[in-house]
C-alpha cells in the first residue's frame, strides 16, 4: 500500500483473534506515516475530521492502538500509522465497587467496553494541572495505554477515600486489589 493507510484497509489487516487481544506490542512494521484519525480527550474517535459513530468499528481500532514513547499508532502485522490523541486513547466511564478497606476491589469499565482491575498491573495516578491545580486521573489499561478516568467516575473515587499517611505525609486515596492509590494531599 502506498503512504498513509485508509480506515477500512487497516481494518481489512487485523488479524482475527482467536481470544484477546491482538499482539500489536510485538508486531513490528515498518511506519507509512499519519493518518487523519484523531482521538479526542472525551473519547470520541474521528476520520478527516468526523467523528467514528459506529461503535464496533471504533472497538475494533481500539484493538490495535499502540503507544510508543510519547506517539500513538495504530498497528497491523504490515503497517504502522500515527495517529493523533489528545489526553488518553481511552476514558474509564463506569466503576465497579466490592469490598470496603484493604479487601476493595475497583473494576472500571472503559467507552470501548475494556475493563480491569485497580491493583500493581493496573495502577491507578492522578496528574494535577499546574496552572489550574485540576486533577487528571488516569488507570492504566494494557501495554503502555491509559484511561482517562471520567470525572463522575472520579467523584465516586473521592466518595471512597480514605486517609494514609505515606512518607510523613496525608494522604487521600483508595485501595484496590491489595494497593493504596493516592488521589490527593490531605489538607
Amino acid at each position: 500500500m502506498s503512504g498513509p493507510g485508509k480506515a477500512n484497509d487497516l481494518l481489512a489487516q487485523i488479524p482475527k483473534a482467536e481470544k484477546g487481544l491482538p499482539p500489536v506490542h510485538s508486531w513490528n512494521p515498518e511506519f507509512c506515516g499519519d493518518i487523519d484519525m484523531r482521538i479526542a480527550r472525551d473519547g470520541t474517535w474521528y476520520y478527516l475530521g468526523t467523528p467514528i459513530g459506529r461503535k464496533p468499528m471504533v472497538k475494533l481500532f481500539s484493538t490495535i492502538i499502540r503507544r510508543d514513547g510519547d506517539d500513538y499508532f495504530l498497528v497491523t502485522p504490515v503497517e504502522k500509522v500515527g495517529i493523533k490523541v489528545d489526553d488518553a486513547p481511552f476514558v474509564a466511564v463506569t466503576l465497579e465497587v466490592e469490598g470496603r478497606g484493604e479487601e476493595q476491589e475497583l473494576r472500571f469499565f472503559t467507552n470501548v467496553d475494556e475493563q480491569v482491575c485497580a491493583g500493581s498491573e493496573h495502577p491507578l495516578r492522578v496528574e494535577v494541572d499546574p496552572q489550574t491545580g485540576e486533577p487528571a486521573p488516569y488507570i492504566h489499561i494494557r501495554h503502555n495505554l491509559e484511561a482517562l478516568i471520567h470525572r463522575n467516575v472520579f467523584y465516586q473515587l473521592v466518595e471512597l477515600a480514605q486517609a494514609r499517611v505515606l512518607d510523613g505525609r496525608s494522604w487521600l486515596g483508595v485501595w484496590s486489589g491489595g494497593v493504596f492509590f493516592p488521589i490527593g494531599a490531605e489538607p
